[in-house]
């Protein structure tokens, strides 16, 4: 996925500081809640961080367990790739980080136009999504037991 956005990023169309723009927060720094309206995805450039499916974030985050960390080159905030949606979980900084934010309208107007790079992003996504959906299988069916 990390060597395709490249790729992707790299298209005059998507400017830097337009399309998409490095950001960075310290550890601890809370990056997204959960339910706030999002209309942008992240790709993680440098360090580490955790997903909170709790609504409530507070100093603790970081020692709770979560849902999963996420670590160079995952992406998270993929839900709101195609339209302003809000947010399904919280996450929050384990270190010092630097994210991509990308904005969904300006990328989804390049995949639209670019059907090539679009059916090999969605492609990767899915990859992401499956891997994501089956560790949640196996934690509910852990569960069950």
């Amino acid at each position: 996925m990390r060597q395709l956005l490249d790729e992707i990023l790299s298209s005059p169309r998507l400017k830097e500081g337009v399309a998409w723009k490095h950001v960075k927060y310290s550890a601890g720094q809370i990056i997204i809640q959960k339910g706030d309206i999002g209309s942008s995805f992240f790709l993680i450039d440098e360090g580490d961080v955790r997903v909170l499916g709790s609504n409530e974030v507070n100093e603790n985050a970081l020692a709770t367990q979560g849902l999963c960390d996420l670590s160079k080159g995952d992406i998270f905030g993929d839900f709101c790739l195609y339209g302003t949606h809000l947010r399904s979980a919280s996450v929050v900084a384990l270190c010092n980080v630097c994210l991509l934010e990308i904005r969904n309208d300006m990328l989804s107007v390049y995949l639209d136009d670019h059907p090539i790079d679009g059916y090999l992003f969605l492609k990767a996504l899915s990859e992401v999504m499956i891997s994501r959906l089956k560790v949640a299988n196996d934690r509910i069916e852990s569960l069950m037991k």
